[in-house]
C-alpha cells in the first residue's frame, strides 16, 4: 500500500517511471554493464565476458524480487545487485563489479536518473515560458493597477506581469543548462577515490565508462561524487519551486473576492467546498504554494550532505533516498499545475477596471506631481502638496480630480483638461508595452537557439 503522496497523488507517470524501484535497478545495471565493457576495451577482462554481462544487465534477467531477497540476507543493497547480476552471467559473473566500490555504481546511476528527470523539468519550463509569453503578448496593453506593500501604487499592464514571470522561467532554463556540467557527473574511482582497484588504467577506465553513458567524469573525487553537486541540483529545483510559489501566490491574491481580477480554471463539476456550495477556491495555486515549502526545505538536507566525514560516511544515503525523488516529483507536479492554470487563466476585465479606478484617481498622484514639476513647481513642493490633497480626497471620499481642480496652487500650473489627462491610467503606463515587446523578442531568439 502506498504511503507517500508522490506514490499516488503528485507527479506525472513519466517522472515516476524514472524513480521507480525497477527503473532504479536498471540504471545500476547499466553502469555495471558499462564498467564491464570498459574493462574489456582495456584488455582487463575477456570481451565475451563483457558482452555476457552487458546482455544480462537487464531487469529482464535480474529481477527486483531476487535483489530484495539477497539484500534481506546480506543487508547491503548494492552488493545484492552485484550478486543477482553475477548469478545470471555464469562464468562471466566473476568479472561483475571488478575494482569498483558501491558508490561508483550508485552515484553514476544517480547521474543517469538526474539526466532523465531534468529533461522533463526542462521541457515543462520551456512550455511554461511559451504560455507566459503568449499571455504577455496578448495583454501587453491590458492596463491594471499595480500594487506595492499590498496597496494600490501605479498602473501596470498584465503583459508586463506575465513578461516578468517569463524571464524568470528563462533564467531557470539557463541555470539548468549550466548546472548540467556539474550535476551530470558519475565516477569510477574506487573505495577512497584513488582508483587503486583499477590499477594504472584507472583514469582511462573512468573516462571510458562515462563516455559510454554520456556523462562527465570528475577530475578527482573521494568514495562519492562530492555533494556540492547535489546541493546545486536541489537548489535549482528549489529556485524553480520558489518562482512557481510566487506565481501561485499572486494568482491566489488576485482571486480574492475583494479583488477578483483573475480566476484559475474551474470545471463544471468541480466542488469548491464540502459545505459551501458557492466556493471557487484557488486550489491549484494553493497546492503549488504548499508543495514549494517541501521542495525549498529539502535544500537544507542537501547542504547538510555536503559535509560528509573523511572520504565518506553514509549519512547522505538515507536522506537522498527521500529528498531527491521527492523534489523532482513535486517540482514536476508544480510545473504541470502551473501550465494548467496559466493556459486557462481568466481575466475579469470588469473587475480590473473597477480596481484601477477604486481610489478615484489617487494612484495617479505621481503623474500629476511630474506635470507640476514640468511647469516649474519644485519637485518637493509638488510632492508635499499632492500628499496633502490626496489625504483630503481620501478622507472626504471625493475624486482626486475634483480636489485637484479646487486647489488654487494646482490650477496655477495645470488646466482642468491637463489634470484630467494626467489622471487617465492608460496615459501613465510608461514603457510597459515596449518592455514587453523587447522581452518577447529576446525570448523568441533564445527559444529558437534552444530548439
Amino acid at each position: 500500500m502506498a504511503v507517500h503522496p508522490i506514490d499516488y497523488r503528485y507527479g506525472s507517470q513519466e517522472m515516476r517511471r524514472i524513480f521507480e524501484e525497477e527503473a532504479r535497478l536498471q540504471r545500476l545495471l547499466d553502469v555495471e554493464a558499462a564498467l564491464a565493457k570498459a574493462h574489456a576495451e582495456l584488455g582487463n577482462i575477456p570481451h565475451e565476458a563483457a558482452e555476457e554481462i552487458a546482455r544480462k544487465a537487464s531487469t529482464e534477467y535480474v529481477k527486483l524480487e531476487r535483489v530484495k531477497q539477497i539484500e534481506a540476507e546480506i543487508h547491503h543493497d548494492l552488493m545484492a545487485v552485484v550478486k543477482a547480476l553475477a548469478e545470471q552471467c555464469g562464468e562471466a559473473g566473476r568479472y561483475v563489479h571488478l575494482g569498483a566500490t558501491s558508490y561508483d555504481i550508485v552515484d553514476t546511476a544517480n547521474a543517469l536518473q538526474f539526466r532523465d528527470a531534468l529533461k522533463i523539468v526542462e521541457a515543462d519550463l520551456y512550455e511554461l515560458e511559451g504560455i507566459l509569453l503568449e499571455l504577455a503578448e496578448r495583454h501587453a496593453e491590458t492596463v491594471a493597477i499595480g500594487r506595492t506593500h499590498g496597496q494600490h501604487a501605479l498602473p501596470i499592464t498584465y503583459g508586463l506581469k506575465f513578461a516578468i514571470w517569463a524571464r524568470e522561467v528563462r533564467r531557470h532554463l539557463q541555470r539548468l543548462e549550466e548546472a548540467k556540467k556539474r550535476v551530470l557527473v558519475g565516477k569510477m574511482s574506487g573505495a577512497v577515490g584513488t582508483m587503486a582497484g583499477f590499477g594504472s588504467a584507472g583514469i582511462q577506465l573512468q573516462e571510458l565508462v562515462m563516455r559510454m553513458l554520456g556523462l562527465r567524469a570528475p577530475l578527482v573525487s573521494s568514495q562519492v561524487v562530492q555533494r556540492d553537486r547535489y546541493a546545486e541540483l536541489l537548489t535549482l529545483l528549489a529556485l524553480i519551486a520558489a518562482t512557481l510559489d510566487k506565481i501561485g501566490r499572486e494568482i491566489r491574491n488576485l482571486m480574492r473576492t475583494e479583488i477578483a481580477e483573475l480566476r484559475e480554471p474551474f470545471t463544471s463539476k468541480q466542488v469548491g467546498s464540502s459545505t459551501m456550495p458557492h466556493k471557487r477556491n484557488p486550489v491549484n495555486a494553493e497546492n503549488i504554494c504548499g508543495l514549494a515549502r517541501v521542495v525549498k526545505s529539502n535544500v537544507f538536507v542537501a547542504l547538510e550532505n555536503v559535509s560528509l566525514e573523511h572520504e565518506r560516511d553514509l549519512t547522505n544515503s538515507s536522506a537522498e533516498r527521500v529528498v531527491i525523488p521527492e523534489s523532482f516529483m513535486l517540482v514536476d507536479e508544480m510545473l504541470k499545475r502551473a501550465k494548467k492554470i496559466l493556459s486557462n487563466i481568466e481575466i475579469d476585465m470588469k473587475n480590473v477596471r473597477r480596481n484601477l479606478h477604486l481610489t478615484r484617481g489617487l494612484n495617479l498622484a505621481e503623474a500629476v506631481m511630474l506635470r507640476l514639476t514640468e511647469r516649474g513647481m519644485s519637485r518637493q513642493d509638488a510632492h508635499e502638496l499632492l500628499r496633502r490633497l490626496a489625504i483630503k480626497a481620501w478622507e472626504e471620499e471625493r475624486s482626486f480630480e475634483e480636489v485637484l481642480s479646487e486647489s488654487e496652487e494646482v490650477r496655477r500650473y495645470l488646466t482642468p483638461e491637463e489634470i484630467r489627462e494626467a489622471l487617465k491610467p492608460e496615459n501613465y503606463t510608461g514603457m510597459a508595452a515596449e518592455l514587453v515587446r523587447r522581452a518577447i523578442e529576446q525570448a523568441r531568439r533564445e527559444r529558437s537557439q534552444q530548439h
